[in-house]
């Protein structure tokens, strides 16, 4: 039966939270559509990050439209927070920043390069016309 975007793989299956909580996985698990019993990794680092209490307030309090993408959410952040815990995301943030100035400047210089070469094919060109 779908849930979300995972399936549900059957009657007696836990999801990956409770799983790792170490309980029975009821019907109506908060956790259940969001955490997959076949990803267990994206559970433990929204676990170590927030705590299984902290995310079930938080995707209760959040419409059954928008905990998909809350659960996103909270499992990039955490990852990003886990493999660097002094920046998080804002470090993956300015990382990207800094690689889309590095190819901005490459590709104004490639621009600057092209033109100079168009430049100097066109006088070539002027100047066998010319003679």
């Amino acid at each position: 039966m779908p849930i979300g975007k995972f399936m549900m793989s059957g009657a007696g299956s836990r999801c990956a939270a409770c799983r790792y909580l170490r309980r029975r996985c009821s019907k109506d698990c908060i956790f259940s559509p969001h955490f997959p019993s076949s990803n267990p990794q994206r559970f433990a680092y929204v676990h170590r990050i927030y705590g299984a209490s902290n995310v079930a307030k938080m995707l209760q309090r959040v419409s059954e439209f928008e905990r998909s993408h809350a659960a996103d959410s909270l499992h990039l952040e955490a990852k990003c927070r886990v493999e660097d815990p002094v920046y998080g995301c804002v470090g993956l943030i300015s990382r990207l920043q800094r690689q889309i100035h590095n190819l901005e400047s490459e590709i104004a210089m490639t621009r600057a390069l092209v033109m100079m070469y168009e430049s100097s094919l066109d006088r070539r060109k002027g100047s066998a016309n010319g003679h």
